[in-house]
């Protein structure tokens, strides 16, 4: 039953929308980072560029730790130049960072560059070189809720049925680590001066977000739907702009579990949000429909 229960997981279409939602949550969240980041510490995969998270707000990656001074005026200058490349230029980005790191290997504005660095490469449609360059800043500052966070959301996205087992095994680890330290972190993070509330409350709800949903697809992936269900359920509820993968996955979770009412509430919240995600989760309305008229629907 585990197994048929996540036969979705493999379908070629989602795989795409999986990793390219993750690249719109997180490097359009940092897009408007660039003026505070001196501050921060399956089956073939269709391109990384979905819309279907347009509207997630700018905000700022947070951290509890901030970037120590330059070592020279050059240096200083340097970094200043990759800060000015907005992060909607995540090919500039990636140029002007990996140059900046070729340049100065022993900067003291490591932290600062691997975090955007990790979001432009996702948004570029590189997976593997965005983990490493996570990994990497979470190595250095491991307090780095931000880079928690979009790690442990997508970490689990990327695996697919040609992933083998071992490597999988160890994706769906660190994304419950990474995952499990953000969310224990978040609430601890003091507003940083330069932010408004209103600003704080969404960069810190984004990370929330991405940390619950990254684990909520853990736990989906490792048969446990009911233990998905509370995460993605808090996902949804914090998100500024919710991700419409997320209503997809809580639909599965709820589906997975006989608890058809749930799952077609949030496939119908899925479909009526703009994106390639609505044919998807239409299907899916209507397979639960058809389902639930054959069997019982479980109590919760």
């Amino acid at each position: 039953m585990r197994r048929k229960s996540n036969l979705w997981l493999e379908a070629p279409i989602l795989a795409g929308f999986l990793i390219g939602s993750c690249a719109l949550a997180g490097a359009q969240g940092s897009q408007g980072s660039q003026s505070g980041q001196s501050g921060q510490g399956s089956q073939s995969q269709p391109p990384a560029q979905s819309t279907d998270k347009s509207k997630t707000p700018d905000v700022t990656p947070l951290s509890l730790d901030s970037a120590p001074p330059p070592v020279s005026a050059e240096e200083d200058a340097a970094f200043k130049a990759f800060q000015a490349v907005p992060m909607s230029d995540a090919k500039q980005k990636i140029q002007s960072g990996e140059a900046f790191l070729q340049k100065y290997p022993e900067t003291r504005y490591k932290s600062s560059v691997y975090a955007p660095l990790t979001f432009a490469y996702l948004q570029d449609g590189q997976a593997q070189k965005m983990q490493e360059y996570g990994e990497k800043e979470i190595a250095l500052v491991p307090n780095d809720v931000s880079t928690l966070a979009l790690m442990a959301q997508t970490l689990p996205r990327k695996i697919n049925s040609s992933t083998p087992p071992a490597e999988a095994a160890q994706l769906l680890a660190k994304a419950e680590q990474y995952s499990k330290q953000a969310i224990e972190i978040a609430p601890t993070l003091p507003k940083p001066a330069n932010m408004t509330d209103e600003a704080f409350a969404a960069a810190k709800n984004q990370d929330l977000a991405m940390a619950h949903s990254g684990l909520g697809l853990v736990y989906i992936r490792r048969g446990k739907n009911a233990e998905a269900i509370s995460e993605l359920d808090e996902a949804v509820k914090v998100d500024p702009n919710p991700d419409p993968v997320n209503y997809y996955l809580l639909g599965m979770a709820n589906k997975g579990t006989s608890h058809f009412e749930d799952a077609i509430t949030a496939f119908n919240k899925c479909a009526a949000i703009a994106g390639q995600m609505q044919a998807v989760c239409k299907a899916q309305v209507d397979d639960t429909k058809k389902k639930s008229s054959t069997e019982l629907s479980a109590p919760k």
